[in-house]
């Protein structure tokens, strides 16, 4: 079942392309952006990581910390974040436990059997992990809207 607004954000720990774990507990204190994406280096993933990357100056006026996570490997994340320039964490959900308790998957992802990949979502946490903003789409090719997000956050 999907997390939901009104809801507290469960609590994970997963890795981020330097190896490190990070637990969603320390990025509280301030607003945070979990932003799911399906895959590093796919057109549309790239697209709304870019689009978070330059809205980063608004993001941070916001006080918000934005985290991008997807069920890629460290290293494919690591690549990634370089070849994009992206600076903030991205953690990887390589097991789809932390995706599939907050939005879902997407089953034989891009016509792979056996694939899956997170469902593209975004959610909005206040800064004590309480869900303010919930956005889940079954279509892997539609970005998030930023500006309701950017409207979610003030």
């Amino acid at each position: 079942m999907a997390v939901t607004v009104g809801s507290k954000a469960p609590e994970f720990t997963l890795f981020d392309y330097e190896k490190k774990q990070r637990s969603l507990s320390e990025f509280l204190g301030k607003k945070v952006v979990l932003a799911f994406f399906p895959g590093a280096f796919t057109g549309v993933c790239t697209k709304e990581m870019c689009a978070l990357r330059d809205a980063m100056s608004n993001f941070n006026n916001l006080h918000a910390q934005v985290v991008g996570i997807s069920v890629d490997s460290p290293f494919a994340n690591k690549a990634f974040a370089t070849q994009n320039n992206l600076q903030f964490p991205l953690l990887c959900d390589y097991t789809r436990a932390v995706s599939k308790q907050y939005c879902g998957v997407h089953e034989d992802f891009a016509g792979f059997q056996g694939y899956s990949a997170s469902k593209r979502a975004v959610f909005i946490l206040d800064a004590e992990g309480n869900v303010t903003y919930a956005w889940i789409s079954e279509n892997p090719g539609v970005e998030p809207d930023y500006a309701a997000m950017s409207q979610a956050l003030k």
